[in-house]
């Protein structure tokens, strides 16, 4: 990732460490506008989360300032050791969040159906509701209640203040209704004959 830097100042990110390290309150402004915006945004990508970022970048930043006063030239950049603050910070929140090691999380499979699975559903919708709007209010109602809805016959009875009996006879001639309108638009709609 390439680092934003102001091409005005040619102080390199370690001086820069050096330098706070040794009290430049200056040297700390011009640090933390350089690194802060790609460590907040780094940890925004693993995270996938805006506050949770914030609370790492904070605290990769405040190791940065903790370390400043001992940092060793010459073995390790400066981005680099927060790139590994920052993943250590991401992956120990990611696995408290998951209860497992990042590497022991298998990718969630992708179960929804593909574009041509979801245009034949919308298809069938489209068909069945056709049907269902053609059939008589009471035999639809039934059938819905029954069918779409999953209610029982007697809950059925009681909410169309109908016999048992009289439920189980709107649902089947609705259901034969629905079967013969439907019957020529069976391949069409990716029924199989069988």
């Amino acid at each position: 990732m390439q680092m934003p830097f102001d091409a005005a100042d040619q102080d390199t990110d370690e001086a820069l460490l050096l330098a706070y390290g040794r009290g430049d309150a200056r040297a700390a402004r011009v640090l933390t506008l350089r690194l802060a915006p790609w460590v907040l945004a780094y940890a925004r990508r693993l995270l996938r989360d805006a506050a949770e970022a914030e609370d790492v970048a904070q605290e990769a930043m405040l190791r940065l300032w903790r370390i400043a006063p001992d940092w060793r030239t010459g073995e390790a950049k400066v981005t680099t050791w927060l790139y590994r603050v920052v993943t250590n910070l991401c992956t120990d929140r990611l696995r408290r969040r998951r209860g497992a090691a990042l590497d022991e999380v298998p990718e969630p499979a992708d179960d929804s159906p593909g574009a041509e699975t979801r245009l034949q559903q919308a298809a069938r919708v489209a068909a069945l509701d056709a049907a269902l709007a053609r059939l008589p209010d009471r035999q639809r109602q039934a059938v819905i209640l029954r069918h779409i809805e999953g209610l029982s016959n007697p809950e059925i009875a009681a909410i169309l203040e109908i016999g048992t009996e009289a439920v189980e006879s709107l649902t089947a001639r609705g259901k034969r209704a629905l079967a013969q309108a439907l019957a020529g638009r069976r391949e069409e709609l990716g029924f199989d004959d069988d």
